[in-house]
């Protein structure tokens, strides 16, 4: 049994950097409408953020706007994941605190569950970066 588990413990070790590409793919694809949709609505987020009583609304929507549209890029490719985790992390927590923590965990309450499993994958994104299949890699080796 020993043998079997060491076995199959090797070939998944194997596998590490998979997991890395699969959070870049799920957040890539999670971030890419709510970017798309405030940089064609940026009027209207900056409203919104205004009647949350967020200060400078439109400059706060702007560089939302701006650090998913990056990130977007940025996780497709696999390029300063470490560093574009960062800002993205930073507005998983606000929009957690500010607009989802009071209808509880439960995603279908409207609650934090959905930000929170970004929030992490963004936090391991961050640690172990963005993996082999990756631009970043490509570079390291050069």
């Amino acid at each position: 049994m020993k043998n079997l588990y060491q076995k199959f413990s090797a070939t998944v070790s194997n596998w590490n950097d998979l997991p890395l590409l699969f959070f870049r793919i799920i957040l890539v694809i999670a971030f890419f409408n709510p970017a798309l949709m405030k940089l064609t609505g940026l009027q209207g987020t900056a409203d919104w953020f205004g009647s949350m009583n967020f200060p400078v609304p439109f400059i706060l929507a702007l560089l939302v706007m701006l650090t998913e549209m990056l990130g977007v890029v940025l996780l497709a490719l696999g390029l300063g994941t470490r560093i574009i985790a960062i800002p993205m992390m930073f507005v998983m927590f606000i929009a957690i605190i500010t607009v989802h923590w009071g209808n509880g965990f439960a995603a279908a309450d409207n609650g934090y569950e959905i930000l929170l499993y970004y929030f992490l994958m963004l936090f391991a994104l961050m640690v172990y970066g963005s993996g082999k299949y990756s631009v970043d890699y490509l570079l390291s080796k050069r």
